[in-house]
This record gives C-alpha cells, structure tokens and sequence, in this order.
C-alpha cells in the first residue's frame, strides 16, 4: 500500500483544490497564486534538468515558454473560440473541455520541435556558448512573433478566455486549477522516470564528464538532444497553461526577464535537485506575491518617517532589480542552492519507500 500513498495523497491534494475554487472557499487570488505556482514548478524542473542534470547553461527557456502559449493559444482559438483574423471557430466551445489537453500537449511538441532546432547547432558547444545560442534563440522567437501582425505582434493576442468559459458552461468545475495540477503533477513525474531511466544515466554521466561517458559508448548527441526537447516541451506546456491562465498573450510577457526568474528558481532550490525545484518554485511564487504588499507598505513608512519626498513612490518595477540581485547573492552566498543535488529522500531516507520506483 505505500506505493499508493504519494497518488493518493496527490488525488486528495487535487479534490481539495477544485472543491475549494468551486465552493469559493479559496479567493480568485488564493487560486490564481497556486496556478501560477503550479506553472512556475513546470519551468524550474523542466530547465534543472538541463542546467543541473546535464551540467549544460541554457537561458532563454523563456523563449520556448512563448512558443507553447502562442501554439496552444492560437490552435485554441482556431477550434473553439474565433477570432477576427481567422474566422470562425472550427469546433463549438462546448467541445473545449474534450480538447483542452490536446491544445497544452501541442504547446509542448512545438515547443519541443524548436528545441530541436535550438539542440542541433549547439551539440559541441557547452556552457557559455550554449548560453548564447539559448539567449539568441529567445530573442529570435519574440522577434518573429511581435512581427506578425496576423496573431497581434507586439499588441498581443487574446481569445482564450472564451475557451475557458466554454468549458466551465459545457461543466461547472474550475477547469484551469484542474488542468494545471494535473499537468504539474505529471511534468514532475515524467522527469523523474526519465531521471530514473537508461537516458537519465546518460544525462548523469554527460555532466560528470562528457568525453569520458562517449568513451564508455554513451551516444551523447542523442541524449543531448533528447534531453533538450524534453525540457523545452515542458516549459511549452507550461507557456500553454499560462496562457490560459491569463487569457492573454503577449511577447513582454516571454523576455529575459523571464528566463531570468526560472534561473533564480533553479539555483534558490539546487542544482540537479526534482525537490528543490519545487519548493523554490513555490517559495519564490509567493516572494513575488509579496512584493504587491511589501511595496505599499514601504510607500506608508518612508512616508511616515519623512524620508522621500510625498510625491515620491517606490515603484513595483523594483521586483525586477530584486530579482537579479537574488540571483546574484545566491551564487555568492549559497551556490548549491536550498537542497543542493539532494532530494528530500536523501535528507528524509524514511520517504524513500513511499515514492520509489520498483
């Protein structure tokens, strides 16, 4: 029976969240920050796996996060929703509910496709240089993107709302908490069978040494590229779910500010660690929530004690210097991170027995 606990504590976990939303026991802002959360434990697993697992330096997962929400968003509307620039909707939104995870999962292959083509030029290049290639790619992507007047270029595209008004008339459930535990839970699961498998110990072996691991006949093009598609498609299924979340996107919402917050989520919880991705993933969601809060408040005391003009006011855009500035003490001060390239069985080894593989 223990190797049923993790699931069905998960199931309870998950009943929890949509009774919760449905019965507004939870506050539109409650679930709001827990989707998000949900979104942000997607990017900072799936990009562990590539800077931590495999030892390599990618920064723009930002960039492959844009092309699952604009794939996902725009096979979205063309089957349930309409749009002005394409016409009528192929499908009616009542089908929405049946076909939303087929658009998330589209998210991902695309996104997964442009990894690919991310993974190519770069299989003998590594660190800084991969960085590079990352960055370009995202910039590449945006640019493409905000040049398309068909899907709203830098204005942005919208249309997904009504996608999820659809499904919640054809059901009254709180769709879009449903499908982002479910698809958190299972980006995280599939990471760690993959860890678990032949290829995870490829990825292992590349980062400890990759000339070593060729010698013992480790076919590491393929793994690298494997590898590299796998996170990128789970941060397109991530951009997929925040699009949906939003209802909106724009290319903004995908720069390097972005990659930049899933890379301070990487480093806060550890290097090569599924938990600490995680619970950095959740810490740093709600340190951004609090910022909404601490901000005024700082307004009122700085006031109060007359220290700025009353004209004056610290801005929100202060998170964004914030969070580099993070990154930065992180790797000064503490750069295995919160668990290091532990996981929470190597600090608990009784949890072990409840979630290992047979």
């Amino acid at each position: 029976m223990q190797r049923y606990s993790v699931p069905f504590l998960l199931a309870i976990a998950g009943a929890l969240l949509v009774y919760g939303a449905k019965a507004e026991w939870l506050s539109l802002y409650v679930v709001s920050v827990l989707m998000f959360m949900g979104v942000n434990v997607i990017l900072a697993t799936s990009l562990n796996l590539v800077n931590g697992y495999m030892g390599e330096f990618s920064c723009g997962h930002a960039g492959f996060m844009c092309v699952g929400a604009y794939t996902a968003s725009i096979l979205g509307v063309l089957l349930f929703s309409g749009h002005k620039a394409f016409g009528e909707a192929w499908l009616g939104p009542e089908l929405a509910v049946w076909g939303f995870p087929v658009l998330v999962i589209a998210g991902g292959i695309a996104a997964a496709l442009t990894g690919l083509a991310v993974a190519v030029p770069s299989y003998r290049t590594r660190g800084d240089y991969l960085a590079i290639i990352t960055l370009a790619a995202n910039y590449i992507i945006l640019s493409v993107i905000e040049n398309l007047d068909i899907i709203g270029g830098s204005r942005g595209f919208m249309g997904m709302k009504k996608i999820v008004n659809g499904m919640e008339e054809t059901l009254e459930l709180p769709w879009m908490p449903l499908w982002v535990f479910v698809f958190t839970v299972l980006s995280v699961w599939l990471l760690r069978r993959y860890l678990s498998s032949t290829y995870g110990k490829g990825v292992m072996a590349i980062c400890q040494n990759e000339v070593a691991a060729e010698i013992m006949s480790v076919n590491t093009d393929r793994i690298k590229t494997v590898t590299f598609m796998l996170s990128s498609g789970l941060a397109g299924v991530g951009g997929a779910l925040f699009a949906f979340i939003l209802g909106y996107v724009n290319p903004g919402s995908f720069n390097i500010l972005k990659s930049t917050e899933v890379l301070v989520m990487v480093y806060l919880g550890g290097m090569g660690s599924l938990s600490g991705s995680v619970l950095a993933a959740i810490l740093f969601t709600l340190l951004l929530e609090g910022f909404r809060f601490v901000i005024p408040w700082l307004n009122d005391l700085l006031h109060q004690l007359s220290l700025v003009p009353e004209s004056y006011e610290v801005s929100q855009v202060w998170k964004w210097v914030l969070i580099p500035l993070l990154l930065i003490v992180i790797m000064q001060f503490r750069p295995e991170g919160i668990m290091g390239n532990r996981e929470l069985g190597d600090l608990f080894p009784k949890l072990k027995r409840f979630y290992r593989f047979k």
